[in-house]
């Protein structure tokens, strides 16, 4: 799988890291449009090939009430938009093995979420549409576990698969990088590192779930340090008001000084 596969794609010739970025949630248009095009200024300048990233749905939710999204095929269109309005290829999370059709119209990487990448009924779904498949690896799986999935996807007929590694449950409320199995998953298909998921502080009493913003360049410097092949960042110009994970979320403000310095290592570690 190499991302010449992907359409849209560019700087695939950089030797950088490759970047998924985007909000938690669609939330509407004008915030889709206005964090996609800051993010591909900015990864335009330093030649990191980009993805832009949006749930259209959030399943997965604490509490009954929390935010869940503005309706499946609105958000996708918008997902769609973003696309056409900058050239720029998409990915989003699909929850039910009806949703790997419906959203491989508008997008064209399908992500599995963390929690359901056992269900081999959904990455069968996903890797059938053609589309890359992004396999999160489960918070409670180890790395090795993760060569399943991955051929899962192969046994229904695809090479185009991704790993993404977004932290491994560490007692009740917290998560932890185990950065050992970089290497290992990267065995197996490439692999990505979840910098802000990875930093999420889960089952808070109050039904929020909680995080470290204050730890994203360190993960994602130690990422990249192991030899990383893609950066997952979640990022919002008003976490704070974000209606999903603005807990664990990176402000946009600051997203460039960190990929800044991110590719300067990438820079360093490719010359060793």
């Amino acid at each position: 799988m190499t991302l010449q596969n992907i359409p849209k794609i560019k700087h695939v010739n950089a030797n950088n890291f490759f970047l998924l970025c985007g909000p938690c949630a669609i939330e509407g248009e004008d915030m889709a449009l206005r964090i996609a095009e800051k993010v591909i200024t900015i990864t335009n300048k330093l030649e990191i090939p980009y993805i832009f990233k949006g749930s259209f749905k959030k399943a997965n939710r604490s509490r009954i009430d929390s935010f869940t999204g503005i309706g499946d095929e609105k958000a996708l269109k918008i997902l769609k938009k973003v696309s056409d309005t900058f050239n720029v290829p998409t990915v989003t999370d699909i929850h039910e093995v009806s949703d790997a059709a419906l959203a491989a119209q508008y997008v064209d990487v399908l992500q599995i979420p963390a929690f359901l990448v056992r269900q081999t009924d959904l990455v069968v779904a996903a890797a059938k549409t053609g589309k890359v498949v992004n396999l999160k690896k489960g918070q409670f799986m180890s790395p090795e576990a993760m060569q399943h999935a991955v051929q899962k996807v192969k046994d229904a007929g695809s090479d185009k698969a991704w790993i993404t590694d977004r932290g491994t449950m560490f007692g009740y409320q917290d998560m932890i990088v185990d950065f050992r199995g970089i290497p290992t998953m990267r065995q197996y298909a490439p692999t990505i590192l979840d910098v802000t998921h990875s930093l999420q502080q889960p089952n808070q009493t109050s039904g929020v779930t909680g995080g470290r913003p204050d730890m994203i360049e360190t993960i994602a410097r130690a990422g990249v340090v192991n030899h990383v092949d893609g950066l997952f960042i979640e990022t919002h110009f008003d976490p704070a008001n974000a209606k999903s994970d603005g807990a664990n979320m990176l402000h946009l403000d600051h997203l460039e000084k960190l990929l800044t310095n991110l590719t300067t290592i990438r820079k360093t570690i490719n010359s060793l």
